[in-house]
């Protein structure tokens, strides 16, 4: 058994436009810092602590788990949101392309950008790549973006739930098990 503390990203200031921030490295912002300042005031421990290469990503692990080294882990990118990138829902409501993709519900192919398909896919060889490096009893953190963690929980949770069931705030935190290729959300 593999105990999984999933946390996403501190907030951007494209998260609190409501932006699709996918690829784009933006920084915390100054509410992010201070939820990733919260997670630290946790004192969560974790014996491996693996983090998107992300910028957002990077200075909520600095923060959440002060002087711990880090393990980047390219699978664990955010989605590319291609000519969604940077725009909220008002700024693409005119957008045929945009409707297109919210009608099959965000998952269908994104212009210019990844398909959910493989973004999920990714996410899933990534995950399964790491829990292969860590031992048994071990404790690991993942601080990553709210996509990863949903793709990662949609195909391995049990019972098996909608994707966006697993939404996490920024700076949220969930708790999991993981054993014979199960997720048990605690």
């Amino acid at each position: 058994m593999i105990e999984l503390l999933f946390i996403r990203h501190g907030a951007t200031a494209g998260n609190l436009q409501r932006r699709y921030i996918g690829r784009t490295d933006e920084p915390l912002c100054p509410a992010g810092l201070d939820q990733a300042e919260a997670l630290g005031a946790l004192h969560l421990q974790a014996d491996r602590l693996i983090v998107s290469p992300l910028l957002r990503a990077r200075q909520t692990a600095v923060l959440a788990f002060p002087g711990q080294e880090m393990s980047l882990e390219p699978g664990f990118a955010e989605t590319d949101f291609g000519i969604f990138e940077g725009k909220n829902a008002d700024e693409l409501a005119d957008c045929p392309a945009y409707r297109a993709w919210v009608d099959t519900g965000c998952q269908g192919p994104i212009p210019g950008g990844e398909a959910v398909s493989d973004f999920k896919a990714r996410c899933c060889a990534a995950f399964e790549a790491q829990m292969q490096t860590l031992p048994e009893g071990c404790r690991a953190a993942l601080v990553v973006h709210g996509g990863v963690i949903m793709a990662i929980c949609e195909a391995y949770a049990l019972p098996r739930r909608d994707f966006y069931s697993y939404h996490l705030p920024n700076g949220g935190l969930l708790r999991a098990r993981y054993e014979g290729g199960t997720l048990t959300i605690l």
